[in-house]
């Protein structure tokens, strides 16, 4: 049977939508929301009604009928830790987004949210897939070294799954049998390590590890502690400092890895100290993630948008190619695997997973 599964992934400023039957998709559409439509809302989840609205016009514009759906899925955000998989969306998942009780607020927790109103107008299932607060550390992963502040394991775990299981069947050997360093180069940057079907450790992309375009990554502790208490900046400002106005664009004013990328082809030493120094640091972190599986490293893969960059590549490559083959899935397709996620669960292939 060929499922119809309508997939939903909310991001800051835009809705991806897609239509998938079977493996197949149908369909696959960024909806894109201006600065003054989102800034009527105060918070992430005041705006699920507005985009269930935006979706339901875009369906109908293409002429797809919601009685010929068979699951909605929608993107997981950072919820309570839960291991990985299908998650059915049930009254406790729903509970705990809109009591806020869960990690973060960003936009992916209302994911649920729109997969369950659509699904639930036609008496049929909603999911999330691997959700970004997927969980699988080992006990000696969750220590810092401040009892006070225990690690988080909070990740891209969509796509780090995802191309971990599509490496795995491309050399026919089960992901359940393997050690893989896997690394989500995008906005924020994830560099995990996979222990026989289980992402034991990963840095949290807003709490340590490499910076990225927007994000600071670890930084000299005492330091930051002693800006903090300057009085120049408050709570909000320097979260945004860390998260939001860190890493590329704080050094150089822009976020962008093609800009930065034709400055040093125009003779630009910033931007190539500074593009130079990310690629050193996810080097860095895949060395550290190596030693998490004692050495034994079947492969590094790594994913995400930047990716595409050979020069952000080349100079990662050159740092980290004697601990294991190094290959290479740029981009990233999270719509696919939401789809396929639901589709393994239709199929009965595997069993959705309770949130309780």
């Amino acid at each position: 049977m060929c499922y119809r599964i309508l997939v939903i992934n909310p991001g800051a400023t835009s809705t991806k939508v897609a239509l998938y039957e079977g493996e197949n998709p149908l369909f696959n559409e960024v909806v894109r929301h201006s600065g003054e439509e989102l800034s009527k809302f105060k918070t992430y989840l005041e705006q699920h009604s507005f985009r269930r609205g935006v979706i339901l016009k875009l369906l109908a514009q293409k002429g797809v009928r919601l009685e010929e759906l068979d699951a909605v899925v929608g993107r997981g955000g950072p919820f309570k830790p839960l291991v990985s998989g299908t998650y059915q969306v049930n009254k406790p998942m729903l509970d705990d987004i809109k009591g806020g009780r869960v990690q973060a607020e960003h936009v992916s927790n209302i994911g649920a949210i729109l997969a369950d109103e659509i699904a639930k107008s036609q008496d049929i299932p909603a999911f999330i897939v691997d959700p970004v607060s997927v969980d699988e550390f080992e006990p000696v992963a969750r220590l810092s070294g401040l009892p006070e502040l225990e690690r988080k394991c909070l990740s891209h775990a969509l796509n780090l799954k995802m191309v971990a299981k599509k490496y795995s069947r491309s050399i026919g050997k089960p992901y359940e049998e393997l050690h893989l360093i896997v690394v989500h180069l995008g906005g924020g940057i994830s560099v995990s390590a996979h222990k026989r079907g289980k992402m034991v450790d990963v840095n949290n992309a807003n709490d340590g590890g490499p910076f990225s375009p927007q994000r600071t990554g670890s930084l000299p502790v005492t330091g930051l502690v002693k800006l903090c208490y300057e009085g120049k900046y408050n709570l909000q400002e320097m979260i945004a400092k860390l998260i939001k106005k860190g890493g590329l664009l704080a050094y150089l004013g822009t976020d962008n890895l093609k800009e930065v990328i034709e400055r040093i082809k125009n003779g630009d030493s910033r931007a190539k100290l500074c593009l130079e120094a990310m690629a050193y640091q996810i080097a860095k972190e895949i060395g550290a993630m190596a030693t998490v599986l004692r050495g034994k490293v079947d492969a590094i893969i790594i994913t995400g948008g930047m990716a595409n960059s050979q020069l952000l590549l080349d100079w990662i490559k050159e740092r980290v190619k004697f601990i294991s083959q190094i290959v290479v899935y740029p981009g990233e397709d999270e719509m696919e695997a939401l789809a396929m996620g639901a589709l393994r669960v239709l199929r009965g292939e595997e069993e959705a997973k309770e949130y309780s």
